[in-house]
């Protein structure tokens, strides 16, 4: 193996991490904007002050994002639409940082900071460095 193929290789399993990682944080999101709001309001407590329903769809959101940063490319069914979900989620991060910033709470989105950097790194290796290709 040559030493652009071992790169290449190591740059492949990076974005896997990558991906891997960004989708387990997506779960944990939908884990926690599925239990009873009073539950999980005393610790986001912008949770209890929107809609309920509003909770769950952004639950549904964080699921799609997850699914969509690891399946295309799992299955190689058109797996450019895993760097277009990682663009999608970069949107979603910032659409949160907004959310956040204007109650006030911009000590927050720290987390939606990294998540949308993690998910740039995957758009644009997914999209120039090392693309998955269908079956």
């Amino acid at each position: 193996m040559t030493g652009k193929q071992q790169s290449s290789q190591a740059v492949h399993i990076i974005l896997w991490t990558a991906q891997v990682l960004l989708a387990a944080l997506f779960m944990m999101g939908v884990i926690m904007k599925f239990q009873p709001i009073a539950k999980i309001s005393v610790m986001m407590p912008w949770m209890g002050q929107v809609p309920a329903w509003f909770v769950r769809l952004l639950g549904i959101v964080d699921l799609a994002a997850a699914l969509g940063l690891i399946l295309p490319s799992l299955l190689r069914i058109k797996p450019r639409l895993t760097p277009w979900a990682a663009i999608g989620s970069i949107v979603l991060m910032l659409c949160a940082s907004v959310f956040h910033i204007a109650r006030g709470e911009a000590s927050a989105i720290g987390l939606n900071i990294a998540a949308a950097c993690i998910a740039a790194f995957i758009a644009w290796g997914r999209f120039t460095k090392s693309p998955i290709e269908s079956r």
